[in-house]
């Protein structure tokens, strides 16, 4: 097997190791870097499609994963200043 074989072989078994993860912000992130692990191979064979396939696929990936993040952070801040005037209501 070549190295250039060895890149596909190892993205394909990274993307599709990211189906057992149970926590959807894990499963992003590995799917991201397996994306980059696809343009690299697309780089090294010369396919465009394969790149910007995966470039789209790894910024879906990566954005998604923050934005996640954010909303999570922004939820915990609102459940926190409900709860804050909840207290003062009840004082």
């Amino acid at each position: 097997m070549t190295m250039l074989n060895s890149i596909g072989w190892v993205a394909t078994a990274v993307f599709a190791s990211s189906y057992f993860f149970r926590r959807p912000a894990t499963l992003r992130k590995i799917q991201a870097g397996a994306a980059l692990l696809w343009v690299a191979y697309g780089f090294l064979i010369g396919a465009m499609p394969v790149v910007v396939a995966n470039v789209i696929v790894a910024v879906a990936a990566v954005y998604s994963t923050f934005a996640a993040q954010r909303g999570t952070r922004s939820s915990e801040l609102e459940s926190e200043a409900v709860a804050a005037r909840v207290a003062d209501s009840d004082s």
